[in-house]
């Protein structure tokens, strides 16, 4: 291995054992086995954004000559903000070397991506999407994952996390298996006499959170069949 190689591969040993003392808020991060230039991380949905209840994979690929150098950043869970495998122009990647510091750590890089991600500033790899179909996405990413091999084997804390949290949601919305049958037996008006609140407001705001809920139902429903 080179002198370059050397280098690059101490410093981000290190850089991982400051992510496990210290790990970046809403974010996992891990090396491949095989090659700690290859790096994969998971971003969860922060409170509060359309991001919320989802799990975001996406990968950091590091030059040899790292610090020096940035490296390329992919988003590979679809998440309406970024185009998925892609390379992302960010000043953070490979993008804007000229734009890069030497000082900054993998948690850097990880903290900028995700301050990138909850922003709607464009840049080249974004897409323009609305917070409604970001929601979607974040329920369509606990099926996604769960689907990809290197996302199972990778995470495995991630999977449990993902299995603890449906299970949990399960049990706080108790109605749900109730709302599933009246569904299968095509009884909409039934379903807005007995579970929707009456405080709720419009006829129109009672149809969609019911719809919500009977589509929740059927994501955790499926997700938990696959993890078990």
């Amino acid at each position: 291995m080179s002198r370059k190689g050397n280098m690059a591969t101490r410093r981000l040993r290190q850089d991982y054992l400051r992510i496990m003392r210290d790990p970046v808020p809403y974010v996992t991060a891990h090396p491949l086995p095989s090659n700690i230039l290859d790096w994969h991380f998971v971003v969860r949905g922060p409170e509060g954004t359309p991001y919320e209840g989802g799990f975001y994979h996406g990968k950091l690929v590091f030059p040899s000559e790292f610090p020096f150098k940035p490296p390329s950043i992919y988003m590979i869970t679809p998440n309406g903000r970024f185009k998925c495998n892609t390379r992302l122009c960010l000043s953070i990647s490979d993008f804007h070397p000229d734009t890069w510091n030497p000082a900054w750590s993998v948690s850097t890089i990880l903290t900028g991506l995700l301050s990138f991600m909850v922003e709607k500033n464009p840049t080249l790899g974004s897409i323009e999407t609305s917070d409604f179909e970001k929601r979607q996405l974040a329920l369509q990413s606990l099926d996604f994952n769960l689907k990809d091999p290197t996302f199972c084997e990778m995470f495995p804390e991630v999977v449990e996390e993902i299995k603890t949290s449906a299970e949990r949601l399960m049990r706080r919305n108790g109605f749900v298996n109730r709302l599933e049958n009246d569904l299968d037996q095509n009884n909409p008006d039934q379903i807005y006499q007995e579970q929707a609140p009456a405080a709720m407001g419009s006829t129109l705001t009672n149809i969609f959170v019911i719809m919500g809920f009977a589509v929740f139902a059927y994501v955790v429903k499926y997700v938990l069949s696959i993890v078990k």
